[in-house]
Order: C-alpha cells, then structure tokens, then sequence
C-alpha cells in the first residue's frame, strides 16, 4: 500500500496536532512515541510486551549498529529487520548520523561521506550518503532517515553552517539515491530529511526552508537534546515547526523527558524517540504521572504499595515498590526489566494520553497541570 498522512485534530490553543500515518505495517497514531530497539531489540524487553503491554505501533532501529552486528547480509537472507526480530509493526531506522557524531575520536568527516572506527574492534568502515540509505533499504525500514552531520554543542557559528550545509548537500544525494533504488521487500518506504543549525535562530530557519522545499513525506529535527538548555531546545523547535508544512509529520529526534515530550507536542511534534525510559529504567528511575522515583532509595524498603497504581502495564500492579528495589539492591536483571517496561508503557501511554486531550479540545490546560507533576521528585 502507499503510505499515507492525515492530519485528523489541531488543538485550538496550541499547535498540537492529532494525526494518522499508514504504512504497510500499520496505523500509527500521534503524538506518538517510538521505543529504541537499537541492536534489533529494545533492551530486556520483550516484542510481544511491547506491542500487548507498551502497545508500540512504532519501534526504532539503529543503523550503525546492525550495520556492524549482526550485519547487512544476515538481515537481508532473513527477510529483513521485521522478519528477524519477529516484529510485524512499524520499524523507524536512524542513518547513523548521530552515532558517527557520538564517535568524534574514531571518525574523520569529508565531502564524500564519514570515514569511522568501530568501537567493537577498530575496524574502519564507511558511510556516504548514498551507502546509508541502501543499508536502511536492506534493513527494510518503514521509514528511512537522511544521513546528516549533528553538530555538538557548543559550536560557533561557522562550524554549525558549515556543517548544515554539508548536510544539505547530502540531504540531495540521499533523496537522489532514494528515488533511484527499489525497496527490498516489497512494500513502500518513506523517507524524512532532517534540519539541523544547531542553536542558531537564522540557521534553523534556512534549513527548514531547504527541508521543506524537498517535499518528503515527512520531515524531522535533529541535532537539539545534545545538551543545550531546554529553553533552547522549545525556541529551536518552534522556529522550525513554524515553517514546516502542516500537512507532513514532523519528528523530533533524541528527545527526551516526559515534561520535553508535553512541552514539544504543544509546539508542533508528532514523533519521538529517546533511549531514556530503558536506560534510566536499568538505572531505577521510573517515570510516573506523579513525578519521578529513584527506586534505589531507602525510602521505599517497606513500601509494598504497587509500582504505579494508575501505570498501564501489568508489571505496575503485580511488584511493590519494596520488591522492585530489592531486585535492583542484589542486582537482579528482573528489576531492570520491570523498570524499563514500566517506564516505557508510561511514556506510550503519556503520549496517547496527550492525543485523546487534543482530540478533547482540552490539552493545554492538562499539559500544563501534567508537566508540573512530572517534575516532581517524590
């Protein structure tokens, strides 16, 4: 089938939006929040949690990382990425991008592309725009990411322009390589651009226009959440969603806590991604609507209260807090397991909460009350 986009709601006191994006995969509702599957599986986590318990339409994959395990060959002689994980929804591939960014010491950018060290065992590899959009295509995503460069931050001004249009200069190989090649599989991909210009106002504004002016399906941001100050992050996103059509999703990319989530969807957003609900989750964070506990903390010894009496997962009303931290004090992979399904089903659920409020006509208000409980921390 061919892909399809269809803005359903705006919420009339904000620029938050409820929308539906077909695939031959599935429906995918937003605002929606994709889980990171990054090597083929979200960590400790299960595909059938994921879609019976998390109820993910959407989950994303790394291409650096398949890439080097377990390799393009092995995925391609499964049948792709969907068959070998045994996963029949949505599959959102990353370029590697971000994480040749990630590996500053072990890679050397040009015109061409990124020469980059493997950091499994040194091996030097390749990236050009042209090889990480046939590496999506093996991988069989559903959605394919451009290969872009994300600048760190800080960078002065010269750096950040230089390196986006860079960026947009293999944003036109991308889109040229994409529209040139079939899909592996037998079903339509789609493909987003990304914008980058780091935290500069006239940056940020001349790559959305360049973005825009691709007319891809959809459209994403990259390059916030690296560390500037959240401030930054809302001025960057809503200069951009100012210019990019209303009629596209639109993909914040990297992004982040729940209260960044609330704040973005207002903006403009319709999809995320983050490795935060499982990494801090392996960590004893948990993430409720009440605000945020560390499940390490004394406090809870004799709490046998549930983990989260309004969570929407099963493992939230079976284990006590007591136990979860036990779990977490003798260092049993149980307790990461149930932490990272635990926060995961709160943020899948967070997010279709914010679809029904805008749906609603009411979402403002509810994001204001939620995003002061979600900062608490109890």
């Amino acid at each position: 089938m061919k892909p399809t986009f269809n803005l359903q709601y705006s919420d009339k006191s904000s620029n938050a939006r409820a929308c539906l994006i077909k695939t031959s995969h599935g429906s995918i509702e937003t605002p929606v929040f994709m889980p990171v599957g990054t090597q083929g599986t979200v960590k400790g986590i299960h595909q059938r949690e994921l879609k019976d318990e998390i109820k993910s339409d959407i989950i994303l994959g790394n291409t650096y990382h398949l890439y080097l395990r377990p390799g393009i060959e092995t995925i391609e002689k499964a049948g792709g990425l969907h068959k070998f994980i045994n996963w029949e929804s949505n599959i959102l591939t990353d370029s590697g991008g971000y994480q040749v960014y990630s590996l500053s010491s072990k890679r050397k950018i040009s015109e061409e592309g990124v020469v980059f060290k493997s950091h499994i065992d040194g091996s030097k590899h390749f990236f050009s725009p042209e090889s990480a959009i046939d590496i999506q295509k093996s991988i069989g995503a559903d959605i394919i990411m451009a290969f872009d460069e994300c600048p760190p931050y800080p960078c002065d001004y010269s750096y950040a322009k230089n390196s986006m249009h860079l960026t947009h200069r293999w944003l036109d190989r991308c889109i040229n390589r994409f529209n040139d090649t079939p899909p592996k599989y037998g079903y339509e991909q789609i493909f987003f651009p990304i914008v980058q210009g780091s935290t500069y106002t006239d940056l940020r504004k001349e790559s959305a226009k360049f973005v825009a002016s691709k007319n891809c399906f959809g459209n994403a941001i990259g390059g916030l959440s690296v560390g500037e100050p959240h401030d930054e992050m809302y001025e960057m996103t809503e200069t951009v969603c100012d210019i990019l059509p209303f009629d596209k999703p639109r993909y914040l990319m990297g992004v982040g806590t729940p209260a960044n989530l609330l704040e973005n969807i207002a903006l403009g957003i319709d999809m995320f991604d983050c490795v935060m609900p499982t990494r801090n989750g392996r960590n004893g964070m948990l993430f409720t609507s009440q605000g945020i506990i560390n499940i390490k903390n004394k406090k809870w010894e004799f709490d046998y209260s549930c983990i989260d009496e309004n969570g929407s997962t099963w493992v939230d009303k079976a284990y006590s807090k007591s136990y979860l931290r036990h779990l977490f004090n003798v260092n049993e992979m149980l307790g990461r397991q149930i932490a990272s399904i635990h926060n995961l089903g709160f943020y899948c659920s967070l997010l279709k909460d914010a679809r029904k409020h805008i749906i609603d006509g009411d979402f403002l208000n509810w994001k204001n009350i939620m995003v002061k409980q979600l900062i608490n921390r109890l």
